[in-house]
């Protein structure tokens, strides 16, 4: 029996949407560092390709920037031309687009009689609107890829997909009802399209990650004007048993485990890279 490696990667072609983002690039290098090829689709072609050059700069194999809107099949359809004639057929496809709005978030945490003269900060103030672009992004997002970039894997009945999900999908977040839900319909489809697939030799399942510092969401977790925590950020780390944050880079073992035929019986699951934050009751 062979060492166990992730050398079947080599060579294969990924898309992988959001590519250019903190999450999303990660997944690219850990890639990278195995010789996928890769394209990083963006709805900004400017954004993707300075991404995809930066990265090809650090990693001895082929990274193109590609314009991708998740919420475009036309736009799909275009960029799956490009990466077929760049790349070559596609055989993973990573749908890491994603998102939230302040249309779909609340200002407050929970309604207190305090509060409740103020309905605009509590849910009854949330925007429908905002809703639907959570949702549209996340969810539709989600969906539309799968339908233009898995066309050559069912040709060849072999192929990977690999969602991203989020810790809001098991234990929503307050303020957050939008993207929560929206993350938590990622898991569902996760293993609904994993099913669908399964006689046809394509795998489905996703990763969760828990709770990174960001530049997105430094402000939010970090009071900068003492270097510590904020309140919030503080209570992700007390209900995290690791009693830390996690690193974006945390996230590469198991995007190659779950994209590499090493997982090759494991299909619509999604694994929580998090600390142990899922595992934790709160006492």
């Amino acid at each position: 029996m062979e060492p166990i490696s992730f050398k079947d990667l080599k060579g294969k072609v990924c898309v992988i949407t959001g590519g250019s983002g903190v999450i999303g690039s990660e997944m690219v290098k850990a890639m990278a560092s195995v010789g996928v090829k890769i394209a990083v689709g963006g709805s900004s072609p400017a954004s993707a390709e300075k991404a995809a050059a930066k990265l090809a700069a650090e990693f001895d194999t082929k990274i193109i920037g590609v314009e991708a809107n998740v919420l475009d099949k036309a736009s799909l359809e275009k960029a799956n031309e490009i990466i077929r004639e760049k790349l070559g057929p596609i055989d993973i496809l990573i749908n890491c687009a994603g998102g939230n709005n302040p249309g779909a978030t609340t200002k407050v945490e929970e309604m207190t009689e305090e509060n409740m003269d103020k309905l605009e900060d509590t849910f009854y103030g949330l925007d429908l609107n905002g809703f639907d672009k959570v949702f549209d992004l996340n969810f539709k997002g989600t969906i539309l890829p799968s339908m233009v970039f898995t066309k050559d894997m069912l040709k060849n009945k072999k192929g990977v997909i690999l969602n991203v999900s989020s810790m809001n999908a098991y234990k929503p977040l307050t303020k957050i009802p939008a993207y929560s839900a929206a993350k938590a319909s990622i898991n569902n489809f996760t293993e609904w399209l994993a099913v669908h697939f399964a006689k046809i030799g394509i795998r489905v399942n996703g990763v969760a990650p828990g709770f990174f510092i960001t530049s997105q969401n430094r402000f939010l977790v970090m009071d900068e004007k003492t270097g510590n925590f904020s309140p919030r950020g503080q209570k992700i780390v007390n209900n995290t048993p690791m009693g830390k944050f996690g690193d974006p880079q945390d996230l590469q073992g198991a995007t190659l485990f779950l994209i590499s035929d090493i997982s090759g019986f494991i299909t619509g699951i999604t694994i929580p890279v998090d600390g142990g934050y899922n595992a934790f009751g709160g006492v």
